[in-house]
C-alpha cells in the first residue's frame, strides 16, 4: 500500500465536492438522523436512481421515526417491494423501535452499530452525515476508490484487505467537514472512480492515485474469487377463484422473503400435487397448466420458478391468523410481495 498525503487528499476532495459534489439527492434536504438512516440501509447495495422513489413514498408515509415504528410489519414490506434484499426491511422496522424506546438515534459509533441492520460502515455514515462528527466509511464506493488512490491488492472481501482500506479509511477522514468528506467520497466513487471506465482525467486525487499513475485501474480492487452459483427449482401455485382471486401464504419470518407473501410452494410437481388433492383451501383445484418459467437470481444462489395456474371451484374464507390470503387483484392489500410473486400476478 502507498502512503497517501492527508492534508492534500482532503483538500483536494472537498474542494472538488463545493464545485461538483451531488447536494440535491431528498435526503440531502432538511437533514436529520431519520432521513440520513433511512437513506443509508436502503443504498445498502442499491443504486440512487433506484433508490430515490423508494425513499420519497417511506418519508410521505412515514415522515418520523415513529411513524415506521408504530406501523405494521406488512405495510412496510409492502412499500418496499421491489427493492431487494427484505431483511433490510425486517431490520428497519426493528431498529425504528429500538430508536423510538431509546428516545432517538445515538451519535456515537459502538451504538450505532448495535442497531438492528446497522453495520460498521452504515454507522459512520449515520454519524458523519446526520451529526457532522468523525467517522470513517467504507461502502463499495469507497473501497474503490481507496484501493486504486493507495493501490492495496486484493479483494476487499477478504479480511485483511478489509482490515487495510479500513485503516486507511479511518487515517484520511477529518475531524471538521466531515458530512461533506463522506458525501464526498461516495460520490468520488459513484460518478468518477467507477467500476469500468473510470473517468480520471476529471479526478482530484488522479495526482495522488497509484492505479492513473501506472494505468492499472482494472486491477484494484481485486476480483472475488469465482464461485459456481448453484441452481434451485421450486413450484409455485397459482390458484385462482372465480372472481380473479389468487392465494398467498405469508412465509416465516426468517429466511428467503421472510415476512412476505408468496405464492404457495412446493419442491417439486408430486407435492404440488398432493396438496391440491389433501390441503383444505386448494383441494377444489382444477387442471393445473403449465406457466413459462422464471428465474429469479439471489446473491448466492439462481432460482428456476415452475409456475401452475389453476382454478379453484371453492374458495373458503381464510383468518388473518392462518397466514393465507385471497389476494384481490382489483383492490390489491398494502401487504409485501416478493418480486417474482408481484410479476406472476402481474402477468395472469
Amino acid at each position: 500500500m502507498t502512503e497517501i498525503k492527508k492534508a492534500s487528499f482532503q483538500r483536494a476532495v472537498l474542494a472538488w465536492y463545493q464545485r461538483h459534489g451531488r447536494k440535491h439527492l431528498p435526503w440531502q434536504q432538511n437533514i436529520n438522523p431519520y432521513r440520513v438512516w433511512l437513506s443509508e440501509v436502503m443504498l445498502q447495495q442499491t443504486q440512487v436512481e433506484t433508490v430515490i422513489p423508494y425513499f420519497e413514498r417511506f418519508t410521505q408515509r412515514f415522515p418520523r421515526v415513529e411513524d415506521l415504528a408504530a406501523a405494521p410489519l406488512d405495510e412496510v414490506l409492502h412499500l418496499w417491494t421491489g427493492l431487494g434484499y427484505y431483511a433490510r426491511a425486517r431490520n428497519l422496522h426493528a431498529c425504528a423501535q429500538q430508536v423510538v424506546a431509546l428516545g432517538g438515534f445515538p451519535c456515537e459509533l459502538a451504538e450505532l452499530a448495535a442497531l438492528p441492520g446497522i453495520g460498521r460502515s452504515t454507522a459512520g455514515a449515520i454519524r458523519s452525515l446526520a451529526f457532522d462528527l468523525p467517522a470513517a466509511i467504507l461502502d463499495g464506493n469507497v473501497k474503490r476508490v481507496l484501493a486504486r488512490v493507495a493501490a492495496v491488492p486484493g479483494w476487499p472481501g477478504t479480511p485483511a484487505v478489509a482490515a487495510e482500506l479500513w485503516a486507511l479509511a479511518e487515517a484520511l477522514a477529518p475531524k471538521q467537514n466531515c458530512r461533506a468528506y463522506t458525501q464526498v467520497m461516495m460520490d468520488i466513487g459513484a460518478t468518477l472512480c467507477k467500476k469500468s471506465q473510470p473517468d480520471c482525467p476529471r479526478c482530484p486525487l488522479k495526482n495522488q492515485c497509484q492505479a492513473y499513475k501506472t494505468d492499472s485501474q482494472a486491477l484494484y480492487p481485486g476480483k472475488k474469487p469465482p464461485k459456481a452459483v448453484p441452481t434451485k427449482t421450486c413450484y409455485m401455485l397459482l390458484a385462482r377463484s372465480k372472481d380473479g382471486q389468487i392465494l398467498l401464504h405469508k412465509r416465516p419470518a426468517q429466511g428467503i422473503w421472510g415476512g412476505l407473501w408468496s405464492l404457495p410452494e412446493f419442491a417439486d410437481e408430486q407435492a404440488l400435487a398432493d396438496a391440491c388433492e389433501q390441503h383444505p383451501l386448494i383441494k377444489s383445484v382444477r387442471q393445473l397448466k403449465p406457466l413459462p418459467p422464471l428465474t429469479h437470481r439471489f446473491s448466492h444462489y439462481e432460482l428456476i420458478i415452475e409456475p401452475r395456474l389453476a382454478s379453484v371451484t371453492a374458495w373458503p374464507a381464510v383468518q388473518d391468523s392462518d397466514n393465507w390470503l385471497w389476494y384481490d387483484r382489483a383492490a390489491p392489500p398494502a401487504v409485501g410481495l416478493a418480486a417474482p410473486v408481484k410479476l406472476l400476478l402481474e402477468q395472469n
